[in-house]
């Protein structure tokens, strides 16, 4: 956290309460995808609240909530019938799958992965795959979960590493026939932005096909156009069973969605599933408006542009700074990272660097994030609508820190 508070925002810059202007390369940790107050989104949520702003949707339906299921399912990659259901968060969304994967196979298990971030929910943070400060004071956690290796070539865990260490897991902690569900983040967000390869999600699906297993594709921070694909799964030809969605699917408007399978999602009894704020209609309004202009303004294709603009000004910087940003992360449309390192060794972290930027970059008007399992990655997630002047203004922020504080 910078010392920030917010007085107002558009599409990609913020002003703080004393009238200093920021470039915003966070977009709220990728939910703000269409910009901050889009003109859109705004009109729509304006309209909303002078209808009604709540009636429950599991009592008194209303027409908007179906509308955007429709649509969600729709987008939802793979030709099954699907079905989807409205919560509020990201977590609830996760938790909703692992109900739903249960349900549907009267399993107990649960498998994510090392550096996975699913939630702070209790079962959510259980799911995740670091400790500090996701897990640290807050257990215990749900049982039967369990925990595999991400692959990630520049860290040297090997696609088969992975898939051996799931075959481990089915030996020796639980059997693959009480396993309910696999859950993966197509590119872990918190973990440090590492992708899965296509060959893993194939690996995936296959495994999970094999077995039974429900395969959730957690894309909260991947979807709605943020890597390039309106859902990240897409680049492998993977059909997951189950997706949670949240973060950019209403433009900063708190919902959250589960689509999968119809004949999973029908697997939890009437009742089972809902909650009071779920489907919120102000909700429901924004997340349409905000699929209008992913479409209109062409947002999935905009992001591989931006990809592509932040991958040509990073090579540089790495060949400038080599012994310290070790990897540069770029191939998944505007969900971009530098890994930092010391002596150019990947496993000799910098954790320090990556806080000492963010607080540089706040002080020259610039907002970068930091994340990852080692705590020593930038992320860089700016809004799909941001303009290209805006986009070289922010590097040229960013470079100037590295030249300070390098």
């Amino acid at each position: 956290m910078v010392p920030v508070y917010v007085e107002r925002a558009n599409n990609a810059e913020l002003w703080d309460v004393e009238g200093r202007r920021y470039i915003d390369f966070g977009a709220g940790i990728a939910v703000v995808n269409t910009g901050h107050s889009h003109p859109r989104v705004v009109a729509a949520v304006q309209e909303q609240t002078e209808r009604f702003s709540h009636t429950c949707l599991m009592i008194t339906p209303y027409e908007s909530a179906v509308r955007l299921a429709e649509r969600l399912n729709v987008l939802a990659p793979g030709d099954t019938e699907k079905k989807s259901i409205f919560v509020t968060t990201g977590a609830e969304a996760v938790e909703n799958c692992i109900k739903i994967a249960r349900a549907h196979t009267g399993r107990r298990g649960v498998i994510a992965f090392h550096g996975g971030f699913h939630g702070r929910t209790l079962l959510a943070m259980g799911l995740t795959g670091k400790i500090t400060p996701y897990k640290n004071l807050f257990g215990p956690f749900p049982g039967d979960i369990f925990h595999a290796p991400f692959p990630n070539d520049y860290h040297g865990i090997s696609l088969k590493t992975s898939l051996q260490a799931l075959e481990t897991i089915f030996q020796v902690d639980i059997a693959a026939q009480d396993v309910a569900a696999i859950i993966v983040e197509p590119v872990q967000g918190e973990g440090g932005f590492y992708p899965a390869s296509n060959e893993f999600m194939q690996a995936l699906r296959r495994l999970c096909d094999d077995h039974g297993i429900v395969l959730i594709a957690d894309e909260i921070q991947t979807g709605f156009g943020r890597t390039g694909k309106f859902f990240c799964c897409e680049y492998s030809g993977v059909e997951p069973d189950l997706i949670t969605m949240a973060k950019g699917i209403a433009g900063g408007f708190p919902i959250a969605a589960v689509t999968g399978k119809a004949g999973i999602m029908d697997a939890a009894l009437p009742g089972g599933l809902g909650g009071t704020y779920g489907g919120s209609p102000v909700g429901c309004a924004a997340a349409l408006a905000v699929l209008d202009v992913i479409e209109e303004e062409q947002l999935v294709e905009r992001a591989n542009t931006i990809g592509e603009k932040f991958r040509l000004r990073l090579e540089k910087l790495q060949q400038r700074y080599p012994q310290t940003i070790g990897d540069i992360r770029t191939s998944r449309g505007a969900m971009m990272a530098i890994e930092l390192i010391k002596n150019g060794v990947a496993d000799h972290p910098d954790s320090e660097l990556p806080k000492a930027l963010v607080d540089k970059a706040a002080d020259k008007g610039l907002i970068i994030l930091s994340c990852g399992f080692r705590k020593n990655v930038i992320r860089l997630l700016p809004a799909l609508t941001i303009p290209d002047s805006l986009i070289e203004e922010g590097l040229d922020i960013l470079e100037q820190c590295f030249i300070e504080l390098l």
